[in-house]
């Protein structure tokens, strides 16, 4: 029996677009870039559909996905939990005066020292101890 060329042809084509689909697969994880379907057939070359068809690099990119999207597979956080833009604008405008407190409070303590330090040095030249005379 003769070999076909075709068939051939098509088993080195498919073994070809499945390498170029793991390397891209290794490349996005190895990079720490999001693991998607999407992603994954833009650097190989390959169409999202054939991902599909590929039981073990489908598996594969859906475990790296939840790997990868800072849930933990939990999906996207509730509409109803999300913080909305008035808490937000309202948890910095705390912040803000929460460190002016901060830097009011820091330059009073720098004028206390620098005060305390300067008694502590007329103290020392009434007494004749200061080492910088």
């Amino acid at each position: 029996m003769r070999p076909d060329p075709l068939s051939d042809a098509a088993a080195r084509r498919h073994e070809l677009t499945r390498a170029k689909a793991i390397q891209a697969l290794r490349e996005l994880d190895r990079a720490g870039t999001p693991v998607t379907f999407a992603g994954v057939a833009q650097a190989a070359g390959v169409s999202r559909s054939w991902l599909y068809t590929q039981p073990d690099l489908s598996d594969q990119i859906r475990r790296l996905r939840k790997d990868t999207d800072g849930t933990g597979g939990a999906g996207t956080i509730p509409a109803g939990q999300r913080a909305t833009s008035a808490s937000l604008r309202a948890r910095l405008t705390a912040a803000l005066d929460r460190n002016k407190q901060f830097a009011d409070e820091n330059a009073r303590l720098r004028r206390q020292l620098a005060r305390a330090l300067g008694d502590q040095r007329s103290a020392r030249l009434r007494s004749g101890n200061d080492p910088g005379c």
